[in-house]
């Protein structure tokens, strides 16, 4: 239970908002009659059903890779089955489109998620009058709050979080039943045969429908993205309990508009009708929840971005570990920043949350498209046919919800390409600069390096003392350490490689001298637990080595490419891996190596 709570508060925050603006947003665009409320609520229903339980939690959360989700997991997946580098280079090209359309979807979410919320503040008595620059000031003013508290950590907001959910989806539940009591007719909403008719019978106006409809899903793919977060049990359960308070709260919604057709804002006039005494409370929770919302969205995007580093499809950003139970729960500035600015500048272009839903969808069903894509093309290299089947009809559903999303691009739809386009960008430049950057560098193996620092060792004289040679490994050897030894006719008397390595433990330190390479040269692995800060210069003397100079590499890549050129600004910016270890500044000597690009 307490792993469930959790989940509510890190997960279930952006789905669980959607009952804020779905119905209101179709109703915009339809006559509130019961066949349209009943095909409606229909389309509501099973759309949560194939994209959300079936693809999500179910089959995508199957997929998993050491307890972690999302578009680049996938990736890593099938590579590892791949064999034509075409495939892969497709695959690789998928995951990055995938990944880039949820960072754009994850601007979208806390601006529609807030506003949403805040504009429910009208129905207040005394506030009618608030006019929409007030409502973006303060959305905005509670956007900076959320972002600001992300560097404590999500494992305690989650705390924080996981109850106010309960709460929320209890009032959303209770809502519903009371709604549904005054026109029950409305559960026959969970026929298909009902949404399929309304789409039969409005034609183009159905599929435009639709792109609406994909509202209630929008956060679905956070079941996925986050699963690292929680591990997959108490996200499916999670779900199960969700669902059942969600889809009561929609029928109640369409029943309220059968009784109640001139309503504007479904919810927020429901709960008011309902008990007015209880309005302005729920409205704060509203708020809270939509805060919960995007911090769902802000967590995956952590998660994404800390896959991409991984596997090294993004550049290093400095991470900050928040959590000694799971390696997952982390903070990143630059991540965190950028959604601040990003979000709060679409608030600034929209500033209506019936506006800015003209423009959602798009990444999400973009997304989805993709997931379904890899998905079946996994299953189906595992010979797990069934699963293949079912993957294949949610994949031609996410395709019918990806070409009925496509009519928004006109209609703002276009600003999350443009969001999108940044991070694929970004990946595109630095994942071809580093293979660039690779071959322009040649790296020496072991072996080769070894002919001839013994040749060296044993002709030239020693500088004495020790020097230490940062590496990230030692069977292959960094252009700086051949560059200095060999070109420069820098040795010392000792000469040790010092191998740094992350373990999946939070906690623990170990450290050994591995084996001694030739004369002179030995090598000290280091294994530090990811929660650990730790002072490697103590560690360093209590393994007996007292140093008298520290060497690391440095690239500096001259290019009159301009693609180049901004690859070449990334490296500069981001930082090196020594910025994360107590090291003497004054023992420290970065060795340069130009590399023409």
């Amino acid at each position: 239970m307490r792993s469930i709570i959790k989940s509510l508060g890190i997960v279930y925050g952006d789905i669980g908002t959607s009952p804020i603006y779905t119905i209101t947003v179709i109703f915009l665009l339809l006559e509130p009659t019961y066949d349209n409320v009943r095909g409606v609520l229909s389309l509501v229903f099973w759309t949560m059903i194939i994209l959300v339980t079936v693809q999500y939690a179910w089959l995508a959360t199957s997929l998993g890779k050491k307890g972690e989700g999302g578009t680049i997991v996938l990736r890593e997946i099938l590579v590892s089955y791949l064999k034509s580098g075409r495939k892969v280079a497709f695959i690789s090209l998928l995951s990055f489109i995938g990944v880039s359309l949820l960072i754009g979807d994850g601007v979208i979410t806390p601006a529609i998620s807030i506003l949403s919320a805040v504009e429910g503040s009208v129905l207040i008595p005394g506030f009618e009058d608030l006019s929409q620059t007030r409502i973006v000031i303060i959305a905005g003013l509670i956007a900076v709050l959320l972002f600001f508290l992300q560097k404590r950590g999500t494992e305690k907001m989650a705390w924080t979080f996981g109850p106010v959910m309960v709460v929320w989806f209890s009032s959303l539940g209770l809502s519903g039943i009371a709604g549904i009591a005054n026109a029950p007719e409305v559960l026959l909403g969970i026929n298909p045969y009902y949404g399929i008719k309304f789409m039969l019978d409005n034609g183009l106006l159905g599929f435009f429908i639709l792109s609406e409809v994909i509202l209630c899903a929008t956060g679905g793919e956070a079941l996925y993205a986050d699963m690292g977060h929680l591990g997959r049990a108490p996200i499916v359960k999670g779900w199960l309990i969700v669902f059942v308070f969600l889809i009561t709260n929609y029928m109640g919604q369409g029943a309220f508009i059968l009784t109640h057709p001139g309503t504007k804002n479904v919810l927020f006039e429901m709960v008011n009708s309902q008990a007015q005494i209880l309005y302005v409370p729920f409205l704060l929770l509203s708020i809270a929840a939509t805060i919960i919302a995007s911090q769902a969205m802000i967590s995956a995007m952590f998660s994404i971005v800390y896959q991409g580093i991984t596997t090294h499809v993004m550049p290093l950003f400095r991470i900050s570990y928040t959590s000694a139970e799971m390696r997952s729960q982390i903070y990143i500035p630059f991540v965190n920043w950028f959604l601040l600015a990003a979000v709060l500048f679409i608030m600034y272009i929209f500033q209506e949350s019936h506006k800015l839903a003209a423009a959602y969808g798009l990444a999400v069903t973009g997304t989805m498209l993709l997931t379904g894509i890899m998905m079946t093309w996994i299953f189906l290299i595992r010979k797990r046919y069934i699963l293949v089947g079912v993957s294949v009809l949610v994949t031609i559903v996410d395709i019918v919800y990806f070409l009925s999303n496509s009519f928004k691009i006109p209609h703002g739809g276009y600003w999350s390409i443009i969001l999108a386009s940044l991070p694929f960008c970004l990946i595109l430049i630095y994942t071809r600069g580093q293979r660039r950057l690779y071959k322009a560098m040649r790296p020496l193996n072991q072996e080769a390096f070894l002919i001839g620092y013994n040749q060296i060792y044993k002709a030239l004289p020693k500088i004495s003392g020790t020097a230490l040679f940062f590496a990230k490994e030692s069977r292959v050897i960094a252009p700086y350490i051949v560059h200095t030894i060999f070109k420069n006719n820098i040795i010392y008397e000792d000469n040790i490689l010092v191998s740094l390595i992350r373990t999946e433990k939070p906690f623990g330190v170990e450290y050994r001298f591995t084996e001694d390479l030739a004369p002179g040269l030995r090598v000290f692995e280091l294994r530090i637990g990811y929660m650990e800060v730790v002072d490697v210069e103590a560690i360093l003397k209590e393994a007996g080595i007292n140093e008298k100079t520290i060497f690391y590499g440095l690239e500096e890549i001259t290019t009159s490419n301009f693609i180049w050129m901004i690859f070449s600004v990334i490296k500069k910016l981001t930082p090196s891996f020594l910025v994360f270890y107590k090291l003497p500044a004054n023992k420290l000597h970065g060795v340069i190596t130009r590399v023409e690009m």
